[in-house]
């Protein structure tokens, strides 16, 4: 397995995107882009780059949208659609023209929107454990979480400047960990993301970070006017389990792309809201043949 690196694009006055290949580049093969979830980096795709069938049917491919693990800008407001861009810049630098995109939970936005800014590069995108709206009253009825009421005490409690020996409180990762993986989170994975968290949201520098990434997550613009205008594949997968976002929200909004090439809609039971990392056998295989499907 590759190890993590970083890469440079212009975007935002200049940016350094951290990325990891599950192994060396291989310009016979389709290369699939991944994009993490809230808070996480790279390594919540530790499923991905270690499954044998992914590796040999795609070059498997993570970047770190603002505000997670090495990535970093000049610039320091940002939101989705410049992470959406940052991918598509560092696709071009790494010299890879075409690329799948998944992305888990927040991921799927910033899929969407590289779907959106670039059809020509975007050759399908895999939403996981997602949603396309804003947090809105819609968003609730249909049984997703009230996102506002998550991130509002965060936002509040990081809003002031803090010592270069502050960390990620515990109970912002347990937060984050409980809607992701769900009430039965195995011990190494808890540790490994205290861990993981602690390394990247230290000082003020991390606590300015995770501030900008729950207000971009609280605040975000909804896509769903705009998904007309996706026109690759969709595959779209929901687990059962997901506290964060329902299956009833996903029937919803899968029908609104209305001009891509095909959708489809497939429910994991039992999948939590981290649902490439809590079932991954289910991901990675539905990946694999959306790819060869497609390529």
């Amino acid at each position: 397995m590759s190890t993590a690196e970083t890469i440079e694009v212009p975007h935002l006055g200049g940016s350094t995107i951290g990325y990891k290949f599950g192994k060396p580049y291989d310009s016979s093969l389709p290369t699939l882009v991944m994009s993490n979830s809230f808070s996480t980096s790279v390594e919540l795709y530790r499923p991905q780059f270690a499954d044998e069938q992914l590796n040999a049917a795609a070059n498997v491919l993570a970047f770190e949208p603002y505000g997670h693990g090495r990535t970093r800008a000049s610039y320091a407001q940002f939101t989705y659609w410049d992470s959406a861009i940052a991918n598509l810049q560092a696709l071009e630098a790494l010299g890879i023209p075409q690329a799948f995109v998944l992305g888990t939970s927040q991921g799927g936005w910033v899929a969407t929107r590289m779907a959106m800014l670039a059809p020509q590069v975007v050759q399908g995108i895999i939403p996981v454990g997602t949603s396309m709206d804003y947090e809105s009253q819609r968003s609730r009825e249909a049984g997703c979480w009230d996102g506002i009421a998550f991130c509002t005490p965060a936002i509040d409690a990081l809003a002031a400047p803090v010592g270069d020996d502050w960390i990620i409180p515990p109970d912002l990762v347990d937060a984050v960990l409980l809607e992701g993986f769900g009430e039965d989170v195995p011990p190494e994975e808890r540790s490994f993301w205290h861990a993981e968290h602690q390394k990247n949201y230290t000082g003020d520098a991390g606590r300015e970070r995770l501030r900008i990434i729950s207000i971009n997550l609280r605040d975000r613009d909804g896509l769903e006017a705009r998904l007309d205008s996706v026109r690759c594949p969709v595959l779209w997968m929901q687990g059962t389990a997901d506290r964060v976002y329902s299956v009833a929200n996903a029937q919803e909004e899968i029908k609104l792309f209305v001009n891509s090439r095909a959708v489809e809609l497939r429910v994991v039971d039992g999948g939590q809201h981290f649902l490439s990392a809590t079932h991954p056998d289910e991901v990675n295989a539905a990946t694999v043949e959306f790819i060869k499907r497609w390529t």
